[in-house]
This record gives structure tokens, C-alpha cells and sequence, in this order.
């Protein structure tokens, strides 16, 4: 047996197992080096390799700087602006959290997070407002997705150290399909509240209340605009804004708004390095596999077989598209990228797509898969706050994940979507 289709069958039948996905991916990769009669020490190498990168520093960073600011208020009040923003709209409540989870996520740059941070204030203030529960749950669960579109991202970092594509211009791509997705979310989420009798939030729009809720929230309201604003003037790199991000989170939650103690700095300290070895030991073992894949020629042989169906760059998209919508219902998001993206950006970028827009695309992908049944994080972290199954809050988010397909078929064909601000800026 060749050692690509050990390492194959050996990732399949880990995965069908019930291995995590870090797992299955290092043992499927140590199963095919003795196949192929690779040395072991490959593994350890390429592993290390992976994660020795200046800009994998961010990743950390952000993760702990998400941490503290939803401990330290900011999350509540960037709410109390979206709930003056909408006044009494129609379906306000769900349209206050994706607007809030955007804001979020031009902070955190993690959809768990930002799923965390928002929905465990909104989800029950929504079903005390007469929203259903299985609702309220997927609102909040497809409103976080927004947290790895919108920038900064880890995904996209990610992204841009497995590819060498700018994570500058990945983080200026991100914006106006992070928009975009939101605005797609809210127009469904106002039908649907239409239908069935969903209220807004009962009080009227006023400009004195609005005025004073961006008062109160100016420090919150000031974190993207500082660490996006540092990194496309030139002030500090992507990686620097991360530590920037911890920085000002700390001491906007421990000195202005005072919400965060001494006492809760170990404990989000020890968060947030979990998240982070757990990403690093999938980041390792998928560059080893990665690797081994491309020793082994299969990209070569994916592309001759994909082009023997279509040399047209759209049908292409599509159909990488939808494998990235199938795979993302059983493996974790960075692992998605870190295969995928040096899979197929040759075969892309020899058809003359943007690897910008397949970044893009890519990562909404992802996004998709983190709350598809039945291993999206999304569903998990809103199920814990509903306290509802995992199968009611799946079925209560499908009509979302199938908004966010139609979105990501639009930006598919129509590339200006993510590439405006790259182009002008």
C-alpha cells in the first residue's frame, strides 16, 4: 500500500473514530512517514518549523486580549450602543447582537470568543423579550461566526503564514464581506422576527440616549479603531496590534471601567493559554501533513483531476467551495486553512484567482463549518448559554448557515466584493 493512501485512510478512519482532529491528523502523518520510510524526526521538525513564526505571536495575544475585554465590560456596552442604534425596530434584539458581535469582532478576532461574549448577554435577553429560545441560541451562534471575517482574525493570520499573502491586506479584505454576511444575517433575521411577531427592544430611537450610551462605551468603541488604525498607518505590524490589544483591554477593564479584578487575571491568563496549545498542537501536526501531502505529489494529482472537470477558475471555486463546506462539518477551522490553502492556491493562482479573494472565501468557509453539526464550536458555546441540545440549536441555525452559503456564493462570483479596499488602499 502507497504511503498517501496510508496516510489517507489512516486520517479517516482516525476521524470516523472520534479522535480529535489534531490527533487523527499526527497519527495519520506518522503512519505514512514509516510507509513511505521517512525518517520520524520529520514530524518533530516540520512541527517545530510550523510554530517558530514572528507572526504566530498574535495569535496568543488576541486570544487572551478577547479574554480580557469581555471580562473587563466592553462587550456590554458596545450592546448598549446597538440597542440605541435600532430603537424599536422590529426583530431589534436579534439584530442588536449581530450588530454587536460585529463591533466585537473588530476586537477579539475569534468567533467562540465573541459568541461567549455577546450571546451570554443577549440570548437571554432576547427570550425575555418572547423570543423562542432555539432562536435566541441561533442568533448569537451565526452572529459569532463573524469573529474570523471580520478583522483582525486569527484564521486570517493563519492564512497569511501558511501562503505568504499579506495579512495586512487579508485584514483590509476582511471588512466589507464582514459587513456584507451581516447585513445579509439582519435582513433575514427582520423577516423572520415580521413573521413571527418578534418586537424590538420597546424603546424609541433617541439621539440624547444614543449620544450617551457612545459616551459611556467611547473606551470600547476606541479598541478596533486603535488596533486597526495601527496596523494600515504603518504604527505597528498585525503582530504588535495583538499586544497592543492586551495592553489597552487591560487598562480600560482594570482602571476606567473597573469591571475586571487582580483576582480574574490568573484565570484568563490560564484560558487563554489552553485555547492557545490547542491551536498550536493542530497548527503543528496539520504543517507536518501538509508537508507529507505535498512530498507526495498530491496537489499535482488534485489538480489534474479537478481540471479534468472544468478549467474555468468559477466552476473550480465551486467545487473547492463546496469540499470546504463538506469538510468543515467534521474538522476544526485552522486545520481547514493550514491543509487547504497551500492545497489549492497553485492550482488557483495558475487560473488566475486572487489568493486575497480565495483568503477570503476560504475563511467564510470556515466560518460556515464552525457552526455546522456536528463539530461547530459556535453551536457548543450557544448551547451551553441557551441550555439546549445541540440537535434543537442545529436546526434552529440551518436557515443561517444557509444565508451565509448564498452570501459566500455572491463573493465567489463577484471577486470587488473582498478585493475593494486591497485595491484602493
Amino acid at each position: 500500500m502507497s504511503a498517501s493512501i496510508v496516510l489517507g485512510v489512516t486520517l479517516l478512519i482516525s476521524l470516523l473514530i472520534g479522535i480529535p482532529i489534531a490527533f487523527s491528523i499526527g497519527i495519520a502523518t506518522v503512519a505514512a512517514l514509516f510507509a513511505g520510510g521517512i525518517p520520524g524526526a520529520f514530524m518533530a521538525q516540520q512541527s517545530f518549523l510550523a510554530v517558530d513564526s514572528f507572526p504566530l505571536m498574535a495569535v496568543p495575544y488576541f486570544i487572551l486580549a478577547g479574554a480580557l475585554m469581555e471580562t473587563g465590560g466592553l462587550s456590554k456596552r458596545i450592546i448598549n450602543v446597538a440597542q440605541e442604534m435600532m430603537g424599536n425596530i422590529t426583530g431589534g434584539f436579534g439584530i442588536v447582537t449581530i450588530l454587536s458581535s460585529a463591533i466585537f469582532a473588530a476586537i477579539s478576532g475569534s468567533s467562540p470568543a465573541t459568541v461567549a461574549a455577546i450571546g451570554s448577554i443577549m440570548i437571554p435577553a432576547m427570550i425575555k423579550r418572547g423570543y423562542s429560545k432555539d432562536f435566541a441560541a441561533a442568533v448569537a451562534g451565526s452572529g459569532g461566526g463573524l469573529g474570523i471575517v471580520i478583522p483582525p482574525s486569527i484564521p486570517m493570520i493563519i492564512y497569511g503564514v501558511v501562503t505568504g499573502v499579506s495579512i495586512g491586506e487579508m485584514f483590509k479584505a476582511g471588512f466589507v464581506p464582514g459587513i456584507f454576511l451581516a447585513t445579509l444575517m439582519i435582513l433575514f433575521i427582520y423577516f423572520t422576527s415580521k413573521k413571527k411577531g418578534y418586537v424590538g427592544t420597546g424603546v424609541k430611537f433617541s439621539f440624547s440616549r444614543l449620544f450617551k450610551a457612545i459616551i459611556d462605551a467611547f473606551w470600547a468603541l476606541m479598541a478596533p479603531v486603535i488596533i486597526l488604525g495601527g496596523i494600515y498607518s504603518g504604527v505597528f505590524t498585525p503582530t504588535e496590534s495583538a499586544v497592543i490589544a492586551v495592553v489597552y483591554g487591560l487598562i480600560v477593564g482594570l482602571f476606567i471601567y473597573k469591571e475586571l479584578k487582580w483576582k480574574d487575571i490568573p484565570k484568563t491568563l490560564i484560558s487563554s493559554a489552553m485555547i492557545t496549545g490547542s491551536v498550536m498542537i493542530i497548527l503543528g501536526t496539520a504543517t507536518a501533513f501538509g508537508k507529507l501531502v505535498t512530498m507526495y505529489q498530491i496537489p499535482n494529482q488534485l489538480a489534474d483531476l479537478i481540471l479534468g472537470v472544468s478549467d474555468n477558475k468559477y466552476i473550480v471555486l465551486l467545487l473547492i467551495t463546496a469540499l470546504i463546506l463538506f469538510v468543515g462539518t467534521f474538522m476544526e477551522t485552522l486545520s481547514i486553512i493550514i491543509i487547504f490553502a497551500p492545497l489549492f492556491l497553485p492550482l488557483l493562482l495558475q487560473l488566475g484567482v486572487d489568493p486575497i479573494h480565495f483568503g477570503i472565501l476560504l475563511v467564510v468557509g470556515a466560518e460556515i463549518g464552525m457552526m455546522t453539526p456536528p463539530l461547530g464550536v459556535n453551536l457548543f458555546v450557544a448551547s451551553g448559554i441557551s441550555g439546549l441540545s445541540i440537535e434543537r440549536v442545529s436546526k434552529a441555525i440551518f436557515p443561517f448557515i444557509l444565508t451565509l452559503v448564498l452570501g459566500l456564493i455572491i463573493m465567489l462570483f463577484v471577486p470587488w466584493i473582498a478585493l475593494v479596499i486591497p485595491n484602493l488602499f
